[in-house]
């Protein structure tokens, strides 16, 4: 162990650089103009994890951008551990909000500021890292594959395919995942699970092309109005979600989590002044961690129709957009809510106008049990390197093939993060904190070493 923490030391400026060097590849998955970029990006991560000890790394086409495998393979009596991530990222606009390039990654106050610092890119690769670290010192203690894919950010599309026709190539003893967040260095925590989702979008239409509002204003309806209307009425004035059904499957959790959960340090005027709100906002009777970790909640990600470009058009739009998504807990099935969220809007959507919904992707919640042999690896691991026993928690975001690998591959996920909430993931100036970076290539290792002797005992 002292050995993982020499060698991290004397190649630490090595490891950024070439995390750098990843992150000035613009993968942006969801942006056609971008599929080159993605292709570079796959080609980069197989040459990182065979420099890093792999003995080998493949790249799989499929109908969307390619999965990046690897493995290291010590000895098939030894535990695996099947590493997850992805290096896709999300858009990054809007571009006049960053302080420096999205792409042209920048350290500023001991943080890494680009897109895919944290999300996914920082977190995974300290995966790579701390293979190396093990190869290089020569002390593997369980055998590792990688499955590094480019579709995380939009759903992951063809990701069940793969699983599904790999089973033997993906076989393993546990899952393990850097996608997710800690409270603060201070106080180190382990996401217990992750919210399910469902993204749509709608089209409301009104006229048959757009329309003079001095003209028409008034005798037709605006389109951007009606659905501005229609959004309104999904919250109460309790901030509950309207959708008759929309709660009939929630798991509610139980007083000694909730009390549990009170335990983690909060400060609500903290979380404000980061913010840069004077007031929180969210559903009555719950406090804010519990507001994103065990309820589901509705959110409008994007509206749009009509003029907004510079100066002024008098025009009345003949459509109307707008992007939904619901993020879902325990029990509540992605299908079930997003066919009950789009019969509710087409029952709202009144004669004037016309809808149209569809589906963009959607997935399950899951829940890790602590009792698990990988969640156990996962605690000793933290608590060895940040002398702190780590701190239970549920994740408010989203990894939607985290039910499919237990379903296919019969495997338990552990969530180990090291990023933080205030990181600034989907936003302008998405940051990593070096320490953070670090922190995660030193305690990997240990989580190898502990679940190893866990699941040998």
């Amino acid at each position: 162990m002292n050995a993982w923490k020499e060698y991290q030391n004397q190649h630490k400026d090595r490891f950024l650089d070439e995390l750098l060097e990843l992150l000035r590849i613009p993968s942006i998955s969801a942006r056609g103009e971008h599929k080159e970029d993605m292709v570079k990006c796959a080609e980069a991560v197989r040459n990182s994890l065979l420099k890093a000890g792999a003995s080998r790394a493949v790249i799989y086409e499929t109908p969307g951008h390619p999965i990046v495998y690897g493995e290291k393979i010590t000895d098939p009596s030894k535990p695996t551990v099947l590493v997850y991530g992805h290096y896709d990222v999300q858009p990054a606009d809007p571009l006049e909000l960053w302080q420096s390039g999205p792409f042209e990654p920048m350290i500023r106050d001991g943080k890494i500021f680009a897109r895919g610092a944290c999300d996914d890119k920082g977190q995974f690769y300290m995966h790579v890292k701390a293979l190396e670290t093990m190869v290089q010192t020569g002390s593997l203690p369980t055998n590792i594959k990688f499955l590094i894919e480019g579709e995380e950010e939009v759903g992951s599309p063809n990701l069940a395919t793969f699983v599904k026709a790999n089973k033997g190539l993906l076989d393993a003893d546990v899952i393990l995942i850097s996608d997710t967040a800690m409270i603060s260095m201070d106080h180190p925590s382990i996401d217990i699970g992750v919210r399910g989702l469902s993204y749509i979008e709608v089209e409301v239409t009104g006229a048959n092309r757009d329309l003079h509002s001095g003209v028409y204003g008034g005798a037709v309806a605006n389109p951007i109005t009606i659905l501005a209307q229609m959004i309104a009425s999904l919250h109460d004035t309790n901030n509950h979600v309207t959708i008759p059904g929309f709660y009939d499957d929630v798991v509610e959790a139980t007083p000694e989590e909730r009390a549990l959960m009170a335990k983690a340090p909060f400060d609500e005027a903290e979380y404000a002044e980061d913010l840069g709100v004077k007031a929180l906002w969210g559903e009555k009777g719950y406090t804010t961690n519990e507001r994103t970790g065990i309820r589901p909640t509705l959110e409008l990600n994007g509206i749009w129709g009509g003029y907004t470009g510079e100066g002024a058009k008098t025009v009345l739009p003949s459509k109307a957009f707008a992007k939904i998504s619901c993020r879902l807990v325990p029990d509540q099935g992605s299908d079930k809510i997003t066919k009950l969220l789009i019969d509710h809007l087409h029952a709202i959507t009144p004669d004037c106008v016309t809808l149209k919904a569809s589906l963009h992707h959607g997935g399950e919640a899951y829940m890790t049990p602590i009792d698990s042999d990988g969640y156990k690896a996962a605690a000793m691991a933290i608590e060895a390197t940040f002398n702190k026993k780590p701190i239970p928690v549920r994740g408010g975001g989203s990894i939607p093939i985290c039910a499919l690998f237990e379903k296919e591959l019969g495997l338990k996920i552990v969530f180990m993060g090291f990023g933080l909430d205030s990181d600034n993931l989907h936003s302008p100036n998405e940051k990593y904190d070096l320490v953070n970076y670090y922190k995660g290539i030193e305690t990997i290792p240990y989580f190898h070493q502990y679940f190893a002797e866990i699941v040998e005992q």
